[in-house]
């Protein structure tokens, strides 16, 4: 299953290396002074997002990640070298928790951010430093810092300017095909989506994002169908785009179940703008489409549109739609 929207893992960033208690050694100089170095500054874990990854499934397989180590100083005054940085990289909305899982470190909204998970521990002092006008031959000298070690929870929700919900086989996935440069998987069952897939709609020199949310079951909110997991997702949408098949027998019935699992999940998601889409219209009469939009339509407040991915009718029209409810 590709699907993996948070993962728990252990960061350890490197120690700092140990200042040096060297002499100074040299032929015909009988009490060299003090020359030790200075220890190097241990790594640091740094997380990055990336624009070209959409899953934290690569931290399923490596849930630990250790930095350089910082390398001790020496003779002549010599810093030991930095231990290197480990930069580990993850997808655009990204949320970083304790491990607890609770409390929020960090949240990546833009491409190219990064954040100090953990920081390298400091280089410890050569003897050098402490050499003074009553004390000409110091051996005192310190050991590098330990580096910060934590185990943190990486959790994704994706951003996007328009999600898409809707029960599953409901049409989504082939929407977003039709409208967007995406390349989801489609077919006639249950659960062909298992992660949000994100594509970008191009209409009048205008440009939104729109995700393709996995289909909302019964119970979601509970996590049926790795409900919550997909509901996480449509917190971060600015618009909803609701795709209903205008051949389901109870069209009403099967609008309500998805708004209720979003109320039961966070009653702010119902608050969110939506534009209601009815699919498949290639597969009734236009009489019988105008009847049902009339009937479904009252007592709504949000717009009701009708469209067929298959035969891409009224897709244009509802990319301007689309364009409208981004901004």
């Amino acid at each position: 299953m590709k699907f993996l929207d948070q993962v728990k893992i252990y960061i350890k960033a490197g120690n700092g290396g140990d200042g040096s208690p060297s002499f100074r050694r040299e032929k015909f100089i009988e009490y060299g002074g003090p020359d030790g170095g200075d220890g190097g500054k241990g790594g640091s874990i740094i997380l990055k997002a990336e624009q070209n990854l959409n899953t934290l499934i690569d931290y399923r397989y490596q849930q630990h990640h250790k930095a350089q180590r910082g390398d001790n100083g020496s003779g002549q005054n010599r810093t030991g070298k930095s231990g290197d940085d480990l930069i580990l990289k993850v997808p655009l909305g990204t949320q970083v928790f304790e491990e607890d899982n609770k409390t929020l470190i960090y949240d990546f909204i833009k491409i190219g951010e990064e954040f100090i998970a953990a920081a390298g521990g400091k280089g410890g002092l050569g003897n050098t430093r402490f050499k003074s006008s009553t004390n000409r031959a110091p051996r005192k000298f310190t050991k590098g810092t330990v580096g910060e070690e934590f185990e943190i929870w990486l959790q994704l929700k994706t951003i996007a300017d328009i999600g898409i919900i809707g029960l599953p086989n409901a049409g989504k996935s082939s929407l977003l095909a039709a409208i967007t440069n995406a390349n989801p998987k489609i077919a006639n069952y249950q659960f062909t989506t298992l992660n949000p897939n994100l594509g970008v709609i191009r209409y009048d020199d205008k440009e939104i994002t729109i995700a393709d949310i996995p289909g909302l079951v019964e119970g979601a909110h509970k996590g049926v169908g790795l409900g919550t997991q997909f509901l996480k997702h449509v917190e971060r949408c600015k618009s909803l785009l609701h795709l209903i098949d205008i051949t389901n027998e109870d069209i009403k019935k099967s609008y309500n179940q998805v708004k209720n699992e979003l109320k039961s999940y966070n009653s702010k998601l119902n608050k969110k703008k939506e534009l209601i889409v009815l699919n498949k219209t290639d597969l009734i009469e236009e009489k019988e489409i105008k009847k049902i939009i009339k009937d479904f339509s009252k007592e709504l407040k949000s717009e009701v549109i009708s469209i067929s991915t298959f035969k891409k009718i009224s897709i244009s029209k509802m990319k301007a739609k689309l364009i409208s409810y981004a901004t």
